[in-house]
């Protein structure tokens, strides 16, 4: 029987557990939003903290009854938002007391990441071509889009994980943030995204080569600011009626595509990076990965180094611990050949 890695995340908003093997395969996965009342933009993070520890024993009593937890080796559990000294969220806890509790009881090793890192892993290690998995150039770019987070990284696999280094993204609320501004403005359930991007989809087959309706962002550097962006979609919803939110939608992920795409071009360069790897929620967007490609595609047209796009699949671009059980997975064998 193959060696099993388990893996815990419990960031703001998404409790996550998830199993693989020694191949890497995911042989089990559990994630779910945690509800958030109509009309909040949010949870307190005390709040965040209660339900992911009442909802684990259940996630932990399920995954107990799908596989034999003796054949699990070593789990993982993301213990921070990124691998810096002072990052810190409460929600983390949740996970981190649930993982210490199990390896404790099955005497196994448990090892600590960075949120940041699973995100990392479940795109290169998971979300690429199998014959391309877990192979990352020597210089490669990360952006990680997220509820909270919006930044662009440089990324290079170690022992312990991923070295994960900032080189733009926001100075402001990130796009995820954005995109649920919008979607609670217009009256959909936190997290908007996916309504957003239905609406966007679905303006886009109808009206093609429509022009965004909102203003470009200014991108220097790598780095951008959304507070205008923000302030101008807010006040169009608010004087607009139902009928014109897939433009409004539209306009938004449009300039969220551009933002994006000239980000990683430009850096790209900059930085001798061949590779760009996009995670995080925002990047499940069927509308945003398909405006992206296509306008890197412009922006890089006769250039011969132009950036290879890699998103994680729409299913593991979330929040999720896959990523997670398969740094513990690396790092368990990393160890043994050590010894």
């Amino acid at each position: 029987m193959s060696d099993l890695f388990l893996g815990i995340d419990t960031s703001n908003y998404k409790t996550s557990v998830a199993v693989t093997d020694s191949s890497g395969t995911c042989i089990f996965q559990k994630s779910e939003f945690l509800p958030v009342p109509q009309g909040s933009r949010g949870l307190r993070q005390s709040e965040c903290f209660f339900r992911h520890s009442c909802r684990l024993p259940d996630y932990i009593s399920e995954l107990c009854s799908e596989i034999d937890i003796h054949a699990v080796k070593a789990a993982g559990v993301s213990s921070r938002p990124r691998r810096t000294e002072g990052s810190y969220m409460p929600c983390f806890l949740a996970g981190v007391n649930a993982a210490r509790e199990m390896t404790s009881v099955l005497g196994i090793p448990l090892y600590e990441f960075s949120h940041q890192e699973g995100h990392a892993a479940a795109v290169i290690e998971y979300g690429t071509e199998p014959e391309d998995a877990g192979q990352i150039s020597s210089r490669a770019l990360l952006m990680h889009l997220s509820g909270g987070t919006t930044e662009i990284l440089t990324c290079q696999q170690d022992r312990d994980g991923y070295a994960l280094d900032i080189i733009g993204g926001t100075r402001d609320i990130s796009i995820g943030q954005l995109i649920d501004r919008a979607g609670v403005a217009m009256g959909y359930s936190f997290p908007a995204g996916s309504f957003l991007d239905k609406l966007a989809e679905a303006y886009a087959l109808e009206h093609p080569g429509s022009k965004p309706g909102i203003a470009s962002v200014n991108v220097r550097e790598g780095y951008f600011n959304l507070s205008g962006i923000e302030t101008q979609t807010l006040r169009w919803i608010g004087s607009a009626s139902s009928e014109e939110y897939p433009f409004i939608a539209y306009s938004l992920f449009e300039r969220i595509a551009q933002l994006l795409a000239a980000s990683a071009a430009d850096l790209s360069l900059s930085e001798t990076a061949g590779t760009v790897y996009m995670a995080g929620g925002v990047a499940s967007s069927s509308f945003i990965r398909n405006a992206v490609q296509k306008r890197i595609d412009t922006i890089c047209k006769g250039r011969n180094d132009r950036p290879q796009l890699v998103f994680s699949s729409p299913a593991l671009s979330g929040d999720n611990a896959v990523g997670i059980a398969l740094l513990a997975g690396r790092l368990f064998h990393s160890a043994g050949s050590i010894l």
